[in-house]
């Protein structure tokens, strides 16, 4: 009874305080700057007091006067970063962090690339440091979401209505220039540290049933996660195609890449498990994650010690490889099957050489020459 009463009571005096700032904003509502307060208050009433979400009229209307203020972009970004650095109520954090998201989400391409520059110039700031001293696991959402929204304001909607890394020029990898590779070791790295602050806003223990503010946050996170993650399979399997026409410093960056995607399949596929539990909405199309094990990364790695120190031009095949692999993982871990829906996942296969090998013994002499089986 008493948490009720202190909640009221925080309710009240939030609700003081966002009138008090919204009177403040009309006095200084002159003629010439009127735009710019209208903006201000929208914020502030986007961003108030009470457990309810953001209204649409809000955004409206934001967007709108946006729209019809040539540079007021980074006054906007302005505000909004004051009004998240000022407050010490997780309400008010959770809700202006969800009106940048939401204005990510919303606005049209040229409107989200202003804002983006607001970010790179400093005007639009995402800082949580009210809640840095906090141990409870509302403060640490809020500082996961807040990292997740500086990672997502490197992405842009393209026309198709899909989400695609911001890729800035400048960034070469020698002789590569094909699209194949730029995937790979552009885009790749991008998806993953996406999907790292996605693993960081986990719902465990954070979000409470009755919870829409922090629930309608993760949906939007969760839905962005969906596309980055296809895209990151997209990837992974231009990878493994183009692996062995791959140089050796190369081979050894895509292994990289590989078994950090292995420690986040199996993490990702843990989150969404989780939030089909304890999310309420019930209507979001979780994607099937592969899951990659390490096994499937070494046998790369073997692979590609196997080319550098070999004579032969000719790599082994990949199935080879992998079966040869599973084998010692079978013996290994004594029965243990080692099955995995992964796309790397494949069947015992015998092929049959038609090189000559020529074996040399001590003394010189040469012996007759034999046909090699690889199985």
């Amino acid at each position: 009874m008493g948490v009720d009463i202190q909640n009221k009571i925080r309710l009240a005096l939030g609700s003081v305080k966002d009138h008090a700032s919204i009177g403040k904003a009309m006095i200084y509502n002159h003629h010439d700057r009127k735009a710019f307060s209208d903006i201000e208050i929208a914020v502030l009433r986007a961003t108030g007091h009470d457990n309810g979400p953001i209204g649409d009229k809000y955004m409206h209307e934001i967007l709108f006067l946006v729209s019809n203020s040539p540079g007021s972009i980074p006054f906007l970004a302005e505000r909004i970063s004051r009004r998240l650095c000022k407050t010490r109520h997780r309400l008010v954090a959770l809700k202006t962090l969800s009106l940048i998201h939401r204005l990510l989400r919303g606005g049209n391409r040229c409107f989200e690339q202003q804002l983006r520059s607001a970010h790179v110039s400093g005007h639009l700031q995402m800082s949580t440091n009210s809640f840095l001293k906090c141990s409870d696991p509302w403060s640490s959402f809020l500082r996961s979401y807040a990292a997740y929204l500086e990672e997502r304001v490197g992405w842009a909607i393209n026309q198709a209505g899909k989400l695609e890394p911001v890729m800035f020029t400048g960034l070469e990898f020698g002789c590569y220039e094909e699209k194949s590779v730029d995937m790979v070791f552009r885009k790749l790295p991008k998806c993953q540290a996406f999907i790292d602050r996605v693993l960081d806003c986990s719902p465990r223990d954070i979000v409470p049933a009755a919870d829409s503010l922090a629930q309608a946050a993760l949906v939007n996170t969760l839905k962005e996660s969906f596309q980055v993650y296809i895209m990151l399979c997209e990837g992974i399997g231009i990878l493994i195609n183009m692996f062995f026409d791959l140089t050796r410093p190369a081979r050894a960056l895509a292994c990289d890449i590989l078994k950090r995607t292995s420690r986040q399949s199996k993490e990702l596929h843990d989150l969404y498990e989780t939030c089909k539990r304890v999310m309420e909405n019930k209507n979001l199309e979780y994607p099937n994650v592969q899951i990659i094990t390490m096994d499937h990364v070494l046998a790369l790695e073997q692979c590609s010690s196997f080319m550098s120190t070999s004579t032969s031009t000719t790599p082994p095949p990949l199935s080879d490889c992998l079966t040869t692999l599973g084998k010692e993982s079978e013996k290994g871990e004594n029965g243990d099957n080692g099955s995995s829906s992964s796309q790397f996942s494949c069947t015992m296969e015998t092929k049959i050489s038609k090189v000559w090998v020529v074996f040399e013994e001590d003394d010189g002499e040469l012996q007759v020459p034999m046909a090699m089986d690889i199985v």
